[in-house]
């Protein structure tokens, strides 16, 4: 285990990022297009574009909320805060909702996704990381090498895949949904890797190492926060406590 001091409050992480073989996949570098502001104060744990807006999942025990957020500027529109005593996780738009993981709490939350009011709940084994969906089924990550699929409706599991480069890929993060292909912050790294949803194979690798100015790197956390324009084919990453949301065209 690894415990982070962030914000002053102490984070205790499994250790399994480090002892990994470097990536096989190829990997890609990136282009800025744009960057816009980003609230400081914000743990990003989970990021979507819908709309027009950013919706965005914000963690820590008593600082974790859901909001919806203008892309130019980075206002906070829209906000609901989760009860104290759970850390909040990753988040996905299914429909008219907002479903929202907890970290270590077991539970996950459904929104209304225009009013933000809770409209459900639902449990499940581990812990809750990254969330996407592709259309048919929810995509939740638990800090290991695997993915699950949910039913959206039951959240029964349908089935899970190991993301795997040669050997399985642990601290799979944020996840995303492009393209047909799943996109995934890997946790302590710059790293986000592309995967196959059939199969778990990692297809590539996006290294957005650089992202941030030294002097923007002051305070800040780790890379995490995917969202994706399919109608703009835009792709926007960010990080915990970033100053900055960045649309980026890879390359």
């Amino acid at each position: 285990m690894l415990a982070l001091a962030v914000a002053g409050v102490v984070v205790t992480m499994p250790r399994s990022v480090h002892a990994r073989q470097a990536p096989s996949a190829p990997r890609s570098g990136y282009r800025i297009v744009h960057a816009y502001p980003h609230d400081r104060t914000a743990f990003t744990q989970g990021l979507e574009y819908h709309d027009g807006f950013f919706y965005e999942g914000t963690g820590l025990n008593g600082r974790s909320s859901i909001r919806r957020v203008k892309v130019e500027t980075g206002e906070v529109v829209q906000r609901r805060n989760v009860p104290s005593q759970y850390f909040g996780e990753g988040i996905t738009v299914w429909k008219s909702s907002l479903i929202e993981l907890t970290w270590q709490s077991r539970v996950a939350f459904v929104y209304d996704r225009t009013t933000f009011a809770p409209t459900r709940t639902f449990t499940y084994a581990g812990e809750g990381w990254g969330l996407t969906n592709d259309g048919q089924s929810l995509i939740m990550s638990d800090g290991s090498a695997a993915l699950r699929f949910l039913d959206p409706d039951t959240f029964a599991e349908r089935r899970r895949v190991t993301v795997t480069d040669g050997v399985p890929i642990p601290a799979l993060n944020e996840l995303e949904w492009v393209r047909g292909e799943i996109f995934a912050n890997v946790w302590q790294t710059n790293l986000v890797a592309r995967i196959a949803p059939a199969t778990g194979r990692v297809l590539g690798w996006i290294d957005l190492t650089g992202l941030l100015s030294p002097a923007e790197s002051a305070g800040v956390d780790v890379l995490n926060g995917i969202a994706y324009d399919a109608a703009g084919d835009r792709l926007f990453v960010t990080g915990k406590l970033w100053p900055k949301v960045f649309e980026i065209k890879v390359k």
